[in-house]
């Protein structure tokens, strides 16, 4: 804006129109105006204001700072007691910094689409399906292009929005836009009308050189002129996997949420979806195990997923460990697990098994209160430091078991050969 007052002139999507997007009162008056979803929010300017809205919209919810990359200070809160704490220590709110608040979407589907406009047309540059569900930043989640699991129906709605939202935002250049899929029904989480962290990743899984056609749009040449008007959708599957450094820093929980943690990504790429999840793996440096024991300890609400997963982890092979209520109900379904002690139960303990190399691979998923992540923390701290393997979400550990299917067949294969299927 500064720029633009002085004279200085801005190619590209206009200062206003990305004002548009992150101001949180404009954007949800665009979106009121094209008919499209948004999680109930509000904006607080202090403390009392943000307790009041949180009442008002109802927990859990998503917080942050307005204004923010990687989710810096992003916490998700399950109570009135969290919300406090995190207006006391986590930010400074202000009139002129206010703190939004987002009604939390319980295990939705987090999609990200980038696409490109050159002011009267769209060009759709991949749609990505998030691994991890909402809640977990993007930048942390693994995604697939194409999705793995939305239908047809569900991506051309991802589509149109997305086409809806570059028109009216008078986007020239790159956009990414974030959504939400709960039982069905689309959300708009946000806008950004700029290149995104994914764009290298769907360019090496496209073929399309995004970063080149958004530069030349944003200098007056239309997708029509540079002849580039259809979307590609690879016959494959391309899985983007993020790097976490946390053998890096002692004492750093491995739990994934709201403010990104991860400092890299590799990317795997399979005929099936399976094969492209378990290259992706092995490429972040993550060794999925052929044999040995899965310990499995599972948040209340997972309980009946962790059933499925147990059920393919014996198919592959696998002894299955199990805390005392995760044990329960997998041994309740015809899952023989062997029941371990917790930390403080007695001895042997999980800890004490993960040293002696009896657990080739984890599964925790804990409940997001305070309280409950830090209780786990030993679990997944032994994890990190015995070198074991470990998912944080059921949809990580779903995953995993079908790219195990492919571990002992995958094939190489040469970008360049993938890519002249597409022409």
């Amino acid at each position: 804006r500064d720029l633009e007052a002085n004279g200085v002139p801005i190619i590209g999507t206009s200062p206003d129109m990305i004002d548009a997007a992150e101001d949180r009162e404009r954007f949800q008056k665009l979106l009121h105006d094209l008919g499209l979803k948004q999680p109930p929010n509000r904006t607080a300017r202090n403390e009392a204001d943000a307790l009041a809205l949180a009442a008002e919209i109802g927990y859990p919810l998503v917080v942050r700072p307005s204004y923010v990359l990687g989710g810096r200070a992003m916490e998700i809160v399950h109570e009135q007691r969290d919300l406090e704490r995190y207006m006391r220590e986590a930010v400074k709110v202000s009139n002129d910094s206010p703190v939004l608040l987002d009604r939390f979407l319980n295990d939705a589907i987090e999609v990200d689409v980038d696409a490109i406009c050159d002011g009267k047309r769209v060009l759709i540059g991949g749609i990505m399906e998030h691994i991890e569900q909402a809640g977990v930043h993007s930048g942390d989640s693994a995604c697939s292009l194409p999705p793995y699991s939305l239908s047809a129906e569900l991506q051309q709605q991802l589509r149109q929005q997305t086409v809806q939202l570059a028109l009216a935002l008078n986007v020239v250049g790159l956009m990414n836009v974030q959504f939400a899929i709960q039982n069905g029904t689309v959300f708009v989480l946000e806008v950004n009308p700029r290149a995104s962290r994914t764009v290298p990743f769907v360019s090496k899984a496209t073929g399309l050189p995004l970063a080149k056609i958004a530069a030349r749009c944003m200098v007056g040449k239309s997708l029509d002129a540079q002849g580039v008007t259809k979307e590609v959708v690879p016959p494959y599957y391309s899985v983007k996997e993020a790097v976490f450094p946390f053998i890096k820093f002692p004492g750093v929980d491995t739990i994934l949420g709201p403010e990104m943690k991860s400092t890299g990504e590799v990317m795997g790429v399979g005929e099936s979806f399976g094969e492209a999840f378990v290259k992706s793996q092995l490429a972040a440096g993550v060794k999925l195990p052929k044999a040995g024991k899965v310990f499995i300890s599972v948040r209340n609400s997972d309980k009946n997923a962790a059933v499925q997963i147990g059920r393919e982890l014996l198919e592959l092979g696998f002894g299955l460990l199990a805390t005392r209520g995760t044990a329960q109900v997998l041994n309740e379904n015809g899952i023989k697990a062997v029941t371990v002690h917790k930390v403080g139960e007695g001895r042997p303990h999980i800890l004490d098994m993960i040293k002696n190399g009896e657990v080739s691979l984890i599964v925790n998923t804990v409940d997001e209160k305070r309280s409950a992540v830090q209780d786990s923390w030993s679990i997944r701290n032994g994890a990190l430091q015995g070198r074991v393997t470990y998912y944080t979400t059921i949809a990580g550990a779903r995953a995993a078991c079908t790219g195990m299917r492919h571990i002992q067949a995958l094939v190489p294969y040469a970008l360049q050969s993938l890519h002249q299927k597409l022409v």
